[in-house]
């Protein structure tokens, strides 16, 4: 089993999964997208396509037999097109509040939002402003204000959660990651891979989320509907983001009888 954390996350993102789900029998490999959490942090232009190769990298380094992916945000992403690009190391998909790309598609805001978006992007990109406003952003206070957006239950927002995201964020090279990232193309979108995806999917979704409302998975619900002996739609009522951090026992419980029920058949 292949964990792989969303945009500001790391491996620690995953601390009430891991022994659950390693408990149960699982081989749980883990493990930082380059740029974010203690991997290193080069000035490079980063994309879904750039660690999608890295965990094809790590997959052959570490696991070598299918794997079931389970990703949150663009880790979900990144598990689409694993199963969609290399259907051999992927035995089964779940995705947790699955990202539509890394950033907004042009075409997917309204005229004042694109161009709002457009000035922001050539902002973070300065080289006099991006620091500024990596240094605001990076600032605990506000890490802490932003999980509370995302987070519906805030006494799951620790100490210890926001040292997660604020740590990597000291290491040099970081001010260049977030800009990168913020100004990377938005890759490949779930329309575009899931016609191309066969193996079995699990789609958990945190009906309280704001970043990635619960409208966008849509496509998720129809597929269910179409295909309900492969794929499973299950919303998380009162859950944010990021359900698997914010409520892990009910994802871990979602997950295994999941997985269970796979091994049955």
């Amino acid at each position: 089993m292949v964990l792989i954390h969303g945009f500001g996350a790391a491996i620690g993102h995953w601390r009430n999964n891991i022994p659950v789900l390693a408990a149960a029998g699982y081989r749980v490999f883990a493990l930082d997208l380059l740029g974010f959490g203690g991997s290193s942090k080069p000035a490079i232009a980063y994309s879904l396509e750039l660690w999608q190769a890295l965990l094809k990298d790590f997959w052959a380094a570490h696991i070598g037999a299918p794997a079931v992916f389970v990703g949150n945000s663009i880790g979900a992403l990144l598990s689409l097109m694993m199963a969609a690009d290399y259907p051999d190391l992927v035995q089964r998909v779940v995705l947790l509040n699955a990202a539509g790309g890394l950033n907004h598609r042009p075409e997917e805001l309204n005229p004042l939002l694109r161009l709002v978006m457009g000035v922001f992007t050539q902002l973070v990109s300065s080289e006099l402003v991006g620091p500024f406003l990596f240094e605001q952003v990076r600032k605990k206070p506000r890490i802490r204000r932003t999980l509370m957006q995302v987070y519906r239950d805030h006494t799951a927002i620790t100490d210890e959660l926001v040292e997660l995201i604020y740590e990597p964020s000291c290491d040099p090279g970081a001010q260049k990651v977030f800009a990168s990232i913020l100004t990377a193309p938005p890759g490949p979108s779930p329309t575009e891979l899931l016609p191309r995806v066969h193996q079995p999917i699990l789609v958990l979704w945190g009906d309280a989320d704001p970043w990635t409302p619960i409208t966008g998975s849509k496509i998720y619900r129809e597929l269910a509907a179409a295909e309900p002996d492969r794929v499973q739609y299950t919303p998380i009522a009162g859950a944010g983001h990021c359900p698997h951090d914010e409520c892990p026992d009910t994802v871990n419980r979602l997950v295994l009888d999941w997985l269970s029920a796979g091994n049955r058949g």
